[in-house]
């Protein structure tokens, strides 16, 4: 299939058009917060992207990807903790600090959050926990 740059610049600006990705607060269920800006990554092409181009995260920053149960670390800078979590929101699997040019698969899992190195284990995330995402302020 054959691109005009016509087709190309219709495209590129259709993508810097979009709104900006939903941010919301992960919570636990004792209303304790996990991470306080998550990003959701709604669309086909901001799951493709993920944290490529980034140099790391915050400590109160993450990013939900959704309608996946794996991950790859190919060309990342830093490694990340992955949270899988099923339709429910209920922790499947933690993989702490998984680095880069890793893979990680999370079975039953349809989404996972990803979190700074340290940060699940640091915040005692444990298998069969559930979260819950909430407006931020």
């Amino acid at each position: 299939m054959r691109l005009s740059l016509l087709g190309v610049a219709n495209t590129l600006a259709a993508v810097r058009s979009r709104k900006p990705a939903p941010v919301v607060r992960v919570v636990r269920e004792d209303s304790t917060v996990l991470c306080e800006r998550c990003t959701i990554t709604a669309t086909a092409l901001r799951r493709l992207k993920g944290l490529l181009g980034r140099r790391d995260l915050a400590e109160d920053e993450g990013l939900l990807i959704t309608r996946t149960s794996s991950v790859h670390m190919f060309f990342m800078r830093f490694g990340i903790d992955a949270v899988f979590l099923d339709r429910h929101l209920v922790v499947r699997r933690v993989v702490p600090n998984l680095r880069p040019w890793r893979i990680a698969f999370g079975r039953g899992a349809k989404s996972v959050l990803e979190l700074r190195a340290g940060e699940a284990a640091g915040r005692g995330v444990a298998v069969g926990e559930r979260l819950t995402l909430a407006e931020r302020d």
